[in-house]
């Protein structure tokens, strides 16, 4: 599961009335490069949670799962893009973004504490019978 992803979850769970962001548990954690993109990344900084994914990128930090050199450091204000030519934020963002994956760990709600799975990349957002 990549940042991005995370970034767009949240809890269903039946009477719950805060269920973002989820907070992270992660197990196991790998970083695969991908080709960047300027445009996509700067698409997808403009729609994300900025302050959720700054939260996540500090969640990964505490796990030590990853050398600190590979989780690169990014502004705790949302940059605007639009005006900034710095390619090291960029790729930074890119890193962040698409390049972290979390393969094993969990999801925690933040209102409930319901925890759901994340198995080979994938979260189970399913919810039980007594839950929806």
């Amino acid at each position: 599961m990549r940042l991005l992803t995370h970034n767009f979850l949240q809890s269903n769970v039946k009477g719950t009335t805060n269920g973002y962001p989820l907070k992270i548990e992660a197990t196991n954690i790998i970083v695969e490069e991908s080709p960047m993109d300027v445009g996509l990344v700067t698409r997808m900084v403009a729609k994300v949670d900025y302050g959720a994914l700054v939260a996540a990128v500090a969640e990964i930090r505490a796990t030590e799962l990853l050398a600190a050199e590979q989780i690169p450091d990014i502004p705790t204000e949302k940059p605007d893009l639009q005006v900034t030519d710095s390619n090291a934020l960029l790729e930074a963002l890119h890193v962040i973004l698409f390049n972290i994956h979390i393969l094993e760990g969990s999801l925690i709600c933040p209102d409930t504490g319901r925890q759901f799975p994340i198995k080979d990349g994938i979260p189970n957002m399913m919810l039980h019978e007594d839950e929806i």
